[in-house]
């Protein structure tokens, strides 16, 4: 792994979307943010949906932690989804790599 593709240097690429209305994107994943950071902010909302789906299965009159649940896990997912696109991309060929080798 060269230094330029060190997982310190990997930032999102910010494709990958989530909250969907009527077939449309509401919310997108920045691009550019170190991976480290990503992956920490995803398992703090994922800490946070944790701690609201235990208080939702406590709480009869209300529906509320389950929702803020729902959406801090599906913050989480993307971002994570969005971390999984950069760690699996191919680097770059090169002309001669990309062609065909000839057989004789």
């Amino acid at each position: 792994m060269t230094k330029a593709n060190s997982p310190s240097d990997l930032k999102t690429i910010g494709f990958t979307p989530f909250l969907y209305l009527s077939d449309q994107p509401l919310f997108h994943v920045c691009r550019d943010i170190p991976i480290a950071d990503a992956l920490a902010q995803a398992s703090d909302l994922l800490y946070l949906a944790k701690s609201l789906t235990a208080d939702a299965a406590f709480t009869q009159d209300s529906d509320r932690h389950a929702w803020a649940a729902h959406y801090l896990t599906t913050m989480s997912k993307a971002v994570i989804d969005d971390v999984v696109k950069v760690l699996k991309r191919r680097p770059a060929q090169t002309r001669k790599e990309a062609s065909p080798s000839k057989t004789t």
